[in-house]
């Protein structure tokens, strides 16, 4: 059978041919989509006691229709992502019953009980315990063991040669590292951004320091990553009294730069900040940027003694984990000038009263990351800046 659409209605018959549900189990559907790609269903049965989640990518993007069309393909690329990362991180992950690559559908646990960090963040919640320790952990684990470090050649090249993805790479080059910074029709902003807005066109330096971060993104094949790791994609809560942190929707996942993946989940921990202090709630949002590196660079030390290529020593590694974070302040501030004067806002700041103070302050300090991401040599340097 070709590839279908899915509509609510059909979701209890696609499961039962896919052999995830028993003929006599009642299926209860429901529709629960909220992002910018896919479609998403909840099925539960009668009692309510047992739940899965279909994923379908769409060949288009969702929220813009046929349109913008877009290779429901992206749905490979978050299928293999899961797969690598269940061999080293399993618990960081939502279990995945299955992939139908048909028809670009991912069967998954349900995680309903469980909320988007963005979500609890929005609402004046905290990060909860270790949240943000085990994204940095997440980031190391699947890195490390998809680099030159903790894979051999031969199953590196292969790694790469099956994760290229370049119509959504061309996104991220278009959308994150280029367009906010020229005339283009994708972007948009609050009319009280406008001075900022032409000031970072205009700014020679940023442009170019954007472009070098830009040609790092298009040519260092580091690691395979999630791609669009930010606090909408992370999930968090308790299961039997024990805090849970699920990272989810790795379809953007590709062999790229560590430091991209730390810093879409640094920016988006600063413009969580900028809302809080917008708001006068108390924030531990700066802290989150040291406890996330703290679990990257901890793990990342703990796997280095099974390294595949012993040539590289623990004073090699210092200089490479060093480049790795001037890399993700750099993508960080990239990222949160997207997120303000770009494509796709965040409900962050744009649920604000008034979110100009707030998206000032964001840009204000994106721009300082970009150009002084070579200066921030210590975690405690992008905290401070950050505060």
């Amino acid at each position: 059978m070709g590839y279908r659409i899915l509509e609510t209605e059909d979701v209890p018959a696609y499961l039962r041919e896919r052999g995830h549900w028993d003929d006599t189990d009642d299926i209860s559907v429901r529709e629960v989509s909220d992002g910018n790609m896919n479609r998403v269903f909840l099925a539960s049965n009668g009692a309510g006691t047992r739940g899965l989640a279909v994923k379908q990518a769409l060949p288009w993007v969702r929220v813009a229709g046929p349109s913008w069309p877009m290779s429901p393909e992206r749905a490979d690329a978050e299928a293999r992502a899961y797969e690598q990362v269940a061999r080293v991180a399993p618990d960081k992950i939502p279990a995945v019953h299955g992939y139908d690559a048909d028809n670009y559908a991912l069967v998954m646990e349900d995680m309903s009980d469980l909320q988007v960090l963005r979500t609890v963040l929005n609402e004046g919640g905290s990060y909860g315990p270790d949240t943000s320790r085990r994204i940095g952990e997440f980031i190391a684990q699947l890195t490390f063991a998809t680099s030159d470090f903790g894979m051999p050649s031969a199953e590196r090249k292969a790694l790469i040669a099956a994760s290229v993805s370049p119509e959504l790479c061309r996104i991220t080059e278009d959308v994150v590292l280029s367009e906010p910074y020229v005339e283009h029709e994708h972007n948009h902003w609050h009319p009280g951004l406008d001075d900022l807005a032409a000031e970072f066109r205009a700014d020679t330096r940023l442009r170019t320091e954007v472009a070098d971060l830009r040609h790092t993104f298009m040519t260092s094949a580091q690691a395979l990553l999630h791609g669009d790791l930010h606090t909408g994609s992370v999930m968090v809560g308790e299961r039997e009294d024990a805090p849970v942190v699920r990272v989810f929707d790795p379809e953007f996942s590709f062999v790229g730069p560590i430091g991209y993946d730390l810093g879409l989940y640094w920016a988006n921990v600063l413009v969580s900040q900028a809302r809080a202090q917008a708001l006068g709630t108390v924030t531990d949002h700066a802290a989150q940027l040291r406890l996330t590196w703290e679990g990257f660079e901890t793990e990342f030390r703990r796997l280095w003694p099974s390294r595949v290529d012993t040539f590289f020593d623990d004073a090699y590694l210092d200089r490479f984990l060093g480049r790795v974070r001037s890399d993700s302040a750099g993508f960080a501030g990239t990222e949160v000038v997207r997120r303000v004067i770009g494509f796709a806002h965040l409900t962050d700041l744009t649920t604000l009263p008034d979110p100009v103070p707030a998206s000032r302050r964001a840009l204000l300090l994106g721009r300082e990351l970009i150009v002084r991401r070579a200066e921030l040599t210590r975690t405690e340097d992008l905290e401070a800046l950050a505060r």
